[in-house]
């Protein structure tokens, strides 16, 4: 298991479980987990998902495509990243 913060201290982990699915679903992607995590604690854009307790992280430049997009859901104050992907656009 991986952890950092997000840019508003909260605590962020990334699991065997999300890894092992962003490996074998996304494996295209090309990203470490420091990567994965640096999306978060760093993002080059961010912004709510589809549910109340989702953000969307993006940082520009370090997969296959132009951006990486990372999935984190929330509960209390702490997350958890529940998948990473390559986008060629921002949204």
């Amino acid at each position: 298991m991986w952890e950092t913060l997000d840019p508003n201290g909260r605590r962020i982990v990334l699991d065997e479980e999300a890894w092992t699915h962003i490996l074998f679903d996304h494996d295209d992607l090309g990203c470490s987990p420091r990567d994965i995590l640096c999306a978060v604690e760093d993002p080059d854009r961010r912004i709510p998902g589809r549910e109340s307790h989702e953000e969307w992280f993006y940082t520009y430049g370090i997969g296959p495509s132009r951006w990486v997009k990372v999935v984190v859901h929330y509960e209390a104050d702490a997350g958890r990243i529940v998948t990473a992907f390559a986008r060629r656009s921002f949204p």
